[in-house]
């Protein structure tokens, strides 16, 4: 019998888990013993570089940058692994609560220190995805069902609309194609291009990157928090706002926000008018109608017709109330990216199909072109997953497709099917094509 069977059969019985019992570190342990898909990971971060090429780099693997966040914030960084097996030993001894993933690094980091001593830098990030994080606490001051890490169907489609938004530019403007969506487990996404020019990018060009999904520039005391340069938006702003920011401002957002109902609400929109005289006109119009038998809903959808009305007649007035619209819309709805994770290449972040510590949610995949069918609350627990060992309903060897049925199966199928199957096999016609340019040059300069 296995240390897996026995981790099953040693699994505490839950039929109505408590708040308080939906992580802990036994079902960790059970998970990571049972469920967790290490070889899928492994596949992902070899990049093609599995040993069965001659053109492989059979050091690749072993050079990639893992931390573990254990039970009381104990912290290990800098952690690598030869193998997929040494990777599955260590997080099967450790059981970590958190696993992030770095950057891969010149030489081993795990062996950092005995090349330190060599007195040359020799130990630098040369290659890691290209991250994005966002996570809807930044979104506080635009929703109003929810606050900090608390999150529901009313908020989370902020998160849906900045998938939209980011995942259209990296695909049209920038051209990647390799492109992996990631739930946190509580409130946010993690966003991972792994197409090979993304990897490859100096901390420079990923600043770049960032730089050109910079809108919200503004803090609790900016009154106007997004910069939209000059008269016109940018095409990529025009189509982001065209395609999702303007519809989800006026429909869903309005209708679970509210945000024009009471005077608190609709004061912070007003600030955003530069227009004195039009604030003023504004606030006394709707001063005037607070007793109004219409719904929330409705309040606020004709008091922002009326401000759109009103700010489109007096535009010729003053030149900066022409984008005052689209700022308000942008305010609310564009996606608030943490740039700074974005830009360094060797910034750290959560691997995907963890399991998150405050809510026992597993990190599973988002398919972007169906994000809007996403549901965070529906995200499989630790204790469910355990349960359903329990009950027989799945024998979970994740290497194997009959657990497809299973609460994790469907992403586990997801991301490999979708994501790291297409990805693989560009990755092994690129090891292909640089093997051959490789020996043909080696023919050449001895062809003399």
């Amino acid at each position: 019998m296995t240390r897996e069977d026995d981790a099953m059969m040693d699994a505490p019985q839950i039929n109505n888990p408590k708040p308080e019992e939906l992580f802990n570190v036994n079902y960790l342990r059970i998970y990571y013993g049972n469920l967790f898909p290490y070889t899928d990971i492994h596949k992902w971060l070899s990049y093609g570089h599995d040993g069965k090429h001659p053109g492989c780099d059979e050091y690749y693997f072993g050079r990639r940058e893992f931390s573990f966040t254990l039970e009381n914030d104990v912290y290990l960084r800098y952690k690598s692994f030869k193998t997929a097996s040494a990777m599955e030993d260590a997080i099967k001894s450790h059981f970590p609560y958190k696993i992030d993933i770095g950057a891969v690094y010149s030489v081993d980091p795990d062996k950092r220190h005995a090349y330190s001593q060599t007195g040359t830098n020799v130990f630098t990030p040369v290659e890691r995805e290209l991250v994005f994080d966002i996570d809807i606490t930044d979104y506080d001051d635009v929703r109003y069902c929810c606050s900090g890490a608390d999150v529901c169907s009313k908020c989370w489609p902020l998160m849906t609309v900045a998938i939209k938004v980011i995942h259209t530019s990296l695909t049209e403007d920038f051209g990647f194609k390799h492109i992996l969506w990631v739930f946190s487990g509580r409130r946010g996404v993690h966003c991972w291009v792994c197409d090979p020019k993304a990897r490859r990018m100096t901390n420079e060009q990923r600043s770049a990157v960032a730089e050109y999904f910079r809108v919200y520039k503004g803090n609790e005391n900016n009154a106007r928090k997004v910069a939209l340069m000059g008269y016109s938006l940018h095409p990529f702003l025009a189509r982001s706002y065209v395609d999702y920011l303007k519809g989800f401002f006026e429909g869903e957002l309005q209708a679970t926000q509210s945000i024009f109902s009471s005077r608190e609400k609709y004061e912070k929109i007003l600030e955003m008018i530069s227009d004195e005289d039009i604030q003023s006109e504004l606030r006394e119009k709707w001063e005037n109608s607070a007793r109004s038998s219409l719904s929330e809903e409705a309040i606020s959808l004709v008091r922002w017709e009326q401000l759109k009305n009103t700010l489109q007649s007096k535009k010729h007035k003053a030149p900066i109330l022409r984008m005052c619209v689209e700022e308000i819309v942008f305010t609310f709805t564009y996606p608030r990216i943490d740039l700074e994770v974005s830009k360094q290449m060797n910034h750290l972040l959560k691997a995907p199909f963890c399991v998150h510590p405050k809510t026992g949610r597993v990190c599973v995949p988002i398919d972007p072109y169906n994000c809007d069918e996403f549901d965070p609350l529906a995200v499989p627990t630790l204790s469910q997953l355990i349960e359903e060992i329990n009950s027989g309903g799945s024998r979970m060897d994740v290497d194997d497709d009959d657990s497809d049925g299973s609460l994790l199966g469907k992403s586990i199928k997801f991301f490999r099917s979708s994501f790291l199957e297409p990805l693989l096999k560009l990755c092994k016609e690129e090891i292909e094509s640089s093997y051959k340019t490789k020996i043909a040059k080696s023919k050449d300069s001895f062809s003399w």
